[in-house]
């Protein structure tokens, strides 16, 4: 069934399934899909990349990330504590 269904869709040649005309002319659907040539100077391509080397920079990277993160959340927690010591203290008083 299946085979049959492609040999169908090969044997009419274009999207949509209508079979070309033959005042119309035939193009190759692949030509539409060239990517346009690149603009400008063309760049060396980038250097070699040491995996090893990146991924320590990658786990250093994450583990600085996860202190200032630790740092901020006590920070926060510092200052939340103050401002409820603060209003404790100035409840009352106008």
């Amino acid at each position: 069934m299946v085979a049959e269904i492609i040999t169908a869709m090969a044997s009419r040649g274009r999207r949509g399934g209508a079979p070309a005309r033959e005042d119309e002319p035939r193009h190759d659907e692949r030509t539409e899909q060239q990517a346009p040539a690149p603009q400008g100077p063309v760049l060396p391509p980038p250097p070699s990349l040491d995996y090893g080397v990146f991924m320590q920079g990658l786990v250093q990277a994450m583990q600085t990330q996860a202190h200032t993160q630790a740092a901020l959340q006590a920070q926060l927690e510092a200052q939340i504590g103050l401002d409820g010591a603060y209003e404790r203290c100035t409840a009352g008083k106008s």
